[in-house]
């Protein structure tokens, strides 16, 4: 039995329905009802009735959702009391292009979050930890960065990439019928190239080589024009709004996705920083990584076998 199970307890009593559970913890509703299932096995009793169209607690649910309240608060009590001597401790942060929008919110009593205003590369940020410019990074590793840098991540988001393509249709397209662009400038898209590159190799995708940085941006968007075929989105081209010209629709078979990590040292031994580890990745979940349809690099540190 696990403090982040129970809190996962608490979220489908208060819910009632297992996705918006899954939605408020930001994990995956096949992942919740496993965790719920072994929370069940642990405590030797079911916690809730559910169907197809309904969700209650039983009488032992309700009867534990009290307790298993005060035993949380008790836990974040003592959490609070042990990190609130690094409370004042200044904790610097960098990342690349994506940070959860309630960061700093996280980490309030906890420590002081400077967020690094330098937005670097993946592998750029990775080192400024290694070397102690900054204390935390969001980016994207693999386990043999973390090895060659004494470094330690912990899972803190993930995005799922989709393809942009020419025409109307917005159906599903098989990975082998992407193409991935890769660009001559290593220094600002190695860990793109990388992924990019395994990528093609697992699913039989399209490698397109370019050299103007058209891996996001309105050169990306020329580049899909050009190619008339679907083309894979970078994580930093995530968030940009597509032409009314072009459509997005989602890659299959299998999914790619790319993790965010959480990277500090790992022989890292202030509070400050270790409590503002703990209180970012807390019962982030699964995400959905583990599920069979999902892809992701060989050497990524949160590759799971499905």
């Amino acid at each position: 039995m696990e403090l982040r199970q129970l809190r996962y307890f608490v979220a489908v009593a208060e819910e009632l329905h297992f996705g918006r559970a899954a939605v408020r913890l930001r994990i995956a509703g096949p992942s919740l009802s496993q965790q719920i299932k072994a929370l069940e096995r642990d405590l030797g009793v079911r916690l809730f009735d559910r169907d197809r169209r309904s969700v209650a607690l039983t009488p032992s649910g309700q009867a534990l959702l009290p307790q298993v309240r005060a035993l949380l608060e008790q836990a974040d009590e003592l959490r609070r009391s042990a990190a609130g001597m690094a409370a004042t401790e200044p904790v610097r942060l960098g990342y690349v292009s994506w940070r959860p929008p309630d960061l700093t919110a996280r980490v309030s009593g906890v420590a002081q979050l400077h967020v690094d205003a330098w937005v670097m590369p993946s592998h750029t940020q990775a080192g400024r930890v290694a070397d102690g410019s900054i204390d935390l990074a969001i980016c994207w590793v693999r386990a043999d960065d973390l090895a060659a840098h004494a470094l330690e991540a912990r899972l803190i988001g993930a995005d799922r990439l989709f393809a942009i393509s020419t025409g109307t249709g917005t159906s599903a397209v098989p990975a082998k019928d992407t193409s991935v662009l890769v660009d001559s400038d290593t220094a600002t898209w190695d860990s793109w190239n990388r992924y990019a590159e395994e990528f093609a190799r697992d699913t039989g995708a399209r490698v397109v080589r370019i050299d103007d940085g058209g891996i996001t941006g309105p050169a990306f968007f020329d580049h899909v024009r050009r190619l008339r075929s679907p083309v894979v989105n970078s994580p930093k081209g995530q968030t940009a709004p597509v032409p009314p010209d072009l459509v997005q629709r989602p890659v299959v078979d299998p999914a790619p996705y790319w993790t965010w990590a959480l990277v500090c040292r790992r022989d890292e031994t202030r509070k400050a920083v270790r409590a503002a580890v703990e209180a970012l990745t807390r019962d982030v979940g699964g995400l959905g990584l583990d599920a069979d349809t999902a892809w992701l690099p060989a050497d990524d540190p949160f590759h799971t076998t499905g």
